[in-house]
């Protein structure tokens, strides 16, 4: 598809789920997306088991993609306790992993963090009680700030939020009801509120709702590639999603200092 030169286009899908046996058998897909954005942008659970082999096989597959690539880890790329080597094999590859840091591609600021679950609005749980629910919540409270802080340091006009977990219900609706608390949080929410953004993506709901919206309003896409899938089979599996591209701005004329003369051409 022909790139527009007035937007920045990103190409964005989580859960890949990379195994051993996947070698070979994403590069077209990688390569599609990478022919059709600006950038890839990559929403979690990249492997499916946080394996070096995993790991591996994924920046093979990713080779075929030509175009800067962002991503956040999701949980299944902590599954082996390792995640430390999914993102060394990703960033030696050149992309750049986001866990409460940002980055700027091509104008365009992205914040980045993998979130965590604990529930939605009035089921959110509440750090009370055994220390074990503590410290659960502290981690659902720690990622939310990471979130923040990636906010804070964009100074873009335009803004996108990379998550794996959801910050709302809305895009997790489909899923059995009994597990939305493991699927988000709404403290996730709160950093979208307070620091505005064109729009949020994230994964790990499979079977959720492809878009919903904050409570200011700010779209939030589900792009786990299994539900991109299932609900567009006719289409290949990642949102494309455009950002007005910021036109450059006219260096100001110089002035000529206060009681300074204008320069006059002799004849």
């Amino acid at each position: 598809m022909p790139h527009p030169a007035s937007s920045v286009r990103f190409a964005v899908v989580g859960d890949i789920h990379v195994t051993k046996d996947s070698a070979g058998k994403l590069r077209a897909f990688f390569a599609q997306a990478s022919d059709a954005a600006d950038a890839l942008l990559l929403c979690g659970d990249l492997t499916d088991y946080g394996t070096a082999e995993e790991a591996h096989v994924l920046v093979e597959e990713l080779a075929a993609v030509k175009v800067p690539i962002v991503a956040v880890l999701g949980n299944h790329d902590y599954e082996s306790g390792t995640p430390e080597v999914v993102v060394e094999a990703l960033t030696h590859a050149g992309v750049k992993v986001l866990d409460g840091e940002a980055c700027e591609i091509e104008g365009v600021g992205i914040a980045g963090a993998k979130g965590f679950a604990g529930g939605f609005g009035r089921g959110s749980l509440g750090a009370w009680g055994e220390s074990v629910i503590k410290l659960f919540v502290k981690e659902a409270q720690q990622e939310a700030m990471k979130l923040e802080s990636a906010l804070a340091k964009l100074r873009t006009p335009h803004r996108i939020a990379l998550l794996h977990y959801s910050p709302i219900a809305g895009t997790v609706a489909g899923e059995p009801v009994e597990i939305f608390p493991f699927l988000g949080s709404s403290r996730l929410e709160e950093p979208l509120l307070r620091y505005p953004v064109n729009a949020v993506f994230h994964g790990h709901a499979h079977r959720g709702t492809m878009e919903g919206r904050t409570i200011n309003g700010v779209p939030v896409y589900n792009v786990a590639k299994p539900l991109l899938q299932r609900s567009r089979p006719d289409q290949p599996p990642f949102r494309l999603y455009e950002v007005p591209r910021e036109e450059p701005q006219a260096e100001p004329e110089e002035q000529p200092a206060p009681g300074m003369p204008h320069a006059v051409t002799l004849p």
